[in-house]
């Protein structure tokens, strides 16, 4: 194990990624302490909501971070808590930034979590991340914003925002898509209704995910960047339903529901890894057939 006195905070701790990224810092010797909406914690974790601001910058003020990954965030696009989506993940960016550039003198790094939804319809095969971003939802609207509201802290902040594609893997939640067809799989189900089947996703593994931000904190080089998180390879949710289907030999009937079909639903959204890869080298390669195969044989 790596010995490094850097103190890392982790916002968004016991999401999905925040589980995976801290676990995975931790074994190659950071000290990380994640930062949690409520209590109880645990010695290695701090409370604040985000959307305290005096609450946030005392959490910064115990921590005293060298280095920031900002995960926390309503992350579910169709999320009905409009005003909530914008508060947490536009305002509450705004009050870790704030609180953050108080201690710029400490602050290494600030890697910012966007996402790839901010690029919208764009209709390439490939999106680099100097695209024209044209947002469809609340969710892609407030990242942007996040965005630009981030560009005013790049003279005192050192900043990366990453932009990452879709991602899942073992313990996602069920309302995401992904873990959803899973389950049907593994409880044998007949018959599974979803919205648009057609559509096209770039996929990549959480663990492949927590990788690059392990890369990033330790990459000078990406400092004021923009980067894509992806794999450069499209997949459609027909073909991981017939991946699924030669994994577990059971095969549902598909069924399309219309009040599952998003009406600005982006087609097809896969990114191009160019840049990344140019900073921090190739990424390990995860089949996504393992992906899968690790899913359902969670318990």
């Amino acid at each position: 194990m790596a010995s490094r006195s850097e103190r890392v905070l982790v916002t968004g701790a016991r999401g999905f990624t925040g589980r995976y990224l801290c676990e995975h810092l931790r074994r190659d010797g950071y000290d990380v302490t994640g930062l949690v909406d409520s209590g109880p914690c645990s010695d290695a974790e701090v409370v604040a909501n985000l959307r305290d601001a005096a609450a946030t910058e005392r959490a910064v003020a115990s921590v005293r971070p060298d280095l920031v990954i900002h995960l926390a965030a309503i992350s579910f696009v169709a999320d009905e808590d409009i005003e909530g989506v914008y508060r947490t993940n536009l305002l509450g960016s705004l009050a870790l930034l704030r609180a953050l550039a108080t201690r710029r003198a400490n602050v290494r790094c600030v890697i910012l979590a966007s996402s790839a939804n901010v690029y919208g319809n764009v209709g390439v095969p490939l999106i680099e991340e100097s695209l024209p971003c044209a947002p469809t939802s609340h969710y892609a609207v407030s990242k942007l914003a996040m965005e630009y509201m981030a560009a005013t802290f790049r003279d005192a902040l050192p900043i990366v925002v990453t932009r990452a594609f879709n991602f899942t893997g073992p313990g996602q939640a069920e309302p995401f898509l992904v873990p959803k067809i899973v389950a049907h799989f593994r409880g044998n189900a007949p018959m599974i209704e979803l919205g648009n089947t057609d559509v096209i996703r770039d996929f990549l593994d959480v663990r492949t995910v927590v990788e690059v931000y392990r890369r990033l904190l330790d990459c000078s080089a990406a400092l004021g960047e923009t980067l894509n998180i992806c794999s450069g390879q499209g997949i459609s949710l027909r073909e991981i339903i017939s991946l699924l289907e030669a994994e577990t030999g059971h095969r549902l009937e598909l069924r399309v529901n219309p009040k599952f079909v998003r009406a600005n639903d982006i087609h097809r959204l896969v990114g191009s890894p160019r840049k990344l890869h140019a900073l921090i080298g190739q990424l390990p390669e995860m089949p996504f057939s393992t992906t899968l195969r690790d899913m359902l044989a969670q318990a």
